[in-house]
């Protein structure tokens, strides 16, 4: 006999085996999470309207997203390929925030009644400043800069 019959290498543990698997799991679900690219899901709790007045007034340049007619009063638009959502919490004052989510870096989808929400997990954020109002995620989603001139809104 041999000493290798005696003493066989050990493969791998189960649970190694599994933590491995899982965990290749968990990265195709998160990437597939936060891969749409497409431009924007919109969603207005009335009928989409809203002012063309602009309390966030700026200096022109920049890449122009919408007008501000696009963005519906207490609701908002999904620009993913720019990485931005826009709300208009009251008539005629525009925010912008990142649009991925800060629990796992979903893109958020839903803008309705004053909230932002996450497809993913189910997060809340406030339309008028990102803050968290409901969880899973714990921080508030990053502010972005943007400027309204006229009936235009523009990234910064």
């Amino acid at each position: 006999m041999t000493s290798e019959s005696l003493h066989p290498v050990p493969g791998p543990a189960r649970r190694t085996v599994v933590a491995a698997v899982g965990a290749a799991g968990l990265a195709v679900a998160l990437t597939a999470c936060g891969a749409d690219d497409k431009a924007s899901d919109s969603v207005a709790p009335g009928d989409g309207g809203g002012g063309s007045k602009s309390s966030d007034s700026g200096a022109g340049g920049g890449t122009e997203l919408a007008k501000t007619g696009d963005i519906p009063e207490g609701g908002g638009k999904v620009f993913a390929d720019q990485g931005v959502v826009v709300t208009q919490p009251a008539a005629g004052t525009f925010k912008a925030f990142s649009s991925k989510c800060t629990h796992q870096g979903c893109a958020v989808k839903g803008i309705a009644n004053g909230v932002i929400t996450c497809p993913c997990h189910g997060s809340q954020f406030s339309a008028t400043d990102g803050s968290v109002k409901k969880g899973p995620a714990t921080s508030a989603l990053a502010a972005a800069t943007i400027t309204v001139e006229g009936d235009s809104i523009k990234l910064a």
